[in-house]
């Protein structure tokens, strides 16, 4: 499937040629098909997901606080004390093998990031009294790493607006992080307030030296971050978190501009795992995510790794189905009709066109239908399809086009 496809949503609306502003999702209850510019307006009904799949992670990971997806394995560490990094079976959770990063200290280490040289290991758990002077991100170099002798240098960082140390007490500050993700230029930290139940957004340099970390936004996600994965080339990031009663969450960050997390569509899902403390959380593709808790003594839940699939809610976008309006002339070689359309749909190409493959997908990128175009006019039975919009695309051009069934 091409990585962009274009909706023809001209054939249905009498839009004008101007940008305009609105939300651009069509998962979204206030999806406007005439908005070619997304201003994150977007509005969801609530949603839950369940786990498709569950596995004890293994004993040496008790207080598994981050993930990231690296060299066809999970990597993970503990937040306490502990200064290794492990290497963790995407299917059986067993740690495979483990990391000493030597002449370094584990004071709270709450999350690990990568980019494509270096990874990352943030000591920055704030939430004892809200006044660390040493918050610092260690910087691995992943050849040094897998050749067990770690070349490692710091990247230390204070808040810009964090003017008062005054000790708080526990879980009484909002200058505690968790989350953090390294983009090609910057690292940006996300906290985890847990007076207000927002979190703040930091930009800082990923350069080792000591910085002011930028404030540059805050969302509101009605909960605790404690994770973030994030695929830049799909501009998609997935926090992970839970409420004060210990309910776990993601909190979607998607079709955000320039690294402007807050500007795009956000959208919370439950996870239906309740009293897990889920710490950490990773993906390769944007559609599956893998998930870790750590072990949660009160009610004896061990730590665990979960898969959670995605696909439901950000298929759309990471498959590349966008509403934006084109007037290539390339897409004036295939038009469908009727549309919409309840059985039969017409679909006429010009004639450089026969003999290629004509695919149809709905908007979770699903193939649903497949033919050769041997003629410039094919009927197309649709009668079983669900109710819907649905994407045509010729395999291996740009032409593209869409319709609904009702």
């Amino acid at each position: 499937m091409k990585k962009l496809l274009l909706i023809y949503l001209l054939l249905f609306f009498n839009n004008k040629a101007n940008a305009q502003l609105g939300c651009t999702d069509v998962k979204a209850n206030n999806f406007n098909p005439t908005a070619t510019i997304n201003d994150g307006s977007c509005t969801y009904n609530g949603a839950n997901i369940s786990p498709a799949t569950t596995k004890n992670l293994g004993a040496q990971l008790p207080e598994t606080s981050g993930l990231i997806f690296w060299n066809n394995t999970l990597w993970s560490h503990n937040d306490d004390a502990d200064i290794k990094l492990y290497t963790v079976d995407t299917a059986s959770a067993a740690v495979l093998q483990s990391y000493t990063l030597t002449n370094t200290i584990n004071k709270d280490w709450e999350e690990i990031s990568q980019d494509s040289a270096y990874i990352y290991v943030g000591d920055f758990g704030n939430n004892s009294n809200g006044n660390r002077t040493d918050l610092h991100i260690l910087r691995i170099e992943k050849n040094s790493l897998l050749l067990n002798a770690p070349i490692i240098d710091t990247i230390y960082f204070s808040y810009s607006n964090q003017t008062n140390f005054t000790a708080t007490g526990a879980n009484n500050t909002n200058f505690d992080c968790e989350a953090f993700l390294v983009s090609t230029d910057s690292i940006y930290l996300f906290t985890k307030q847990w007076v207000a139940e927002k979190t703040s957004v930091y930009a800082l340099p990923k350069t080792p030296g000591t910085h002011i970390a930028q404030l540059r936004s805050i969302i509101n996600i009605q909960g605790l971050a404690t994770g973030i994965t994030y695929l830049e080339s799909k501009r998609v990031a997935v926090i992970c978190g839970y409420s004060k009663t210990l309910q776990p969450f993601f909190y979607l960050l998607y079709d955000f501009k320039n690294n402007d997390f807050a500007n795009g569509n956000k959208r919370k899902i439950s996870a239906n795992l309740l009293f897990h403390q889920i710490e950490g959380i990773a993906t390769s593709n944007g559609l599956k995510y893998y998930a870790s808790n750590e072990y949660f003594s009160t009610l004896n839940v061990p730590q665990k790794l979960h898969t959670f699939d995605l696909t439901n809610f950000l298929g759309v976008h990471v498959n590349g189905i966008t509403t934006n309006i084109s007037t290539s002339k390339k897409l004036q070689r295939i038009s469908v009709f009727p549309n919409p359309v309840d059985e039969l749909l017409q679909l006429k190409i010009s004639n450089e066109l026969i003999g290629t493959v004509c695919s149809i997908y709905d908007l979770n990128g699903k193939n649903i239908l497949q033919t050769t175009l041997v003629n410039t006019v094919t009927t197309l039975d649709i009668t079983n399809f669900a109710k819907g919009m649905y994407i045509i695309c010729i395999d291996g051009q740009d032409d593209e086009s869409a319709f609904i069934k009702q």
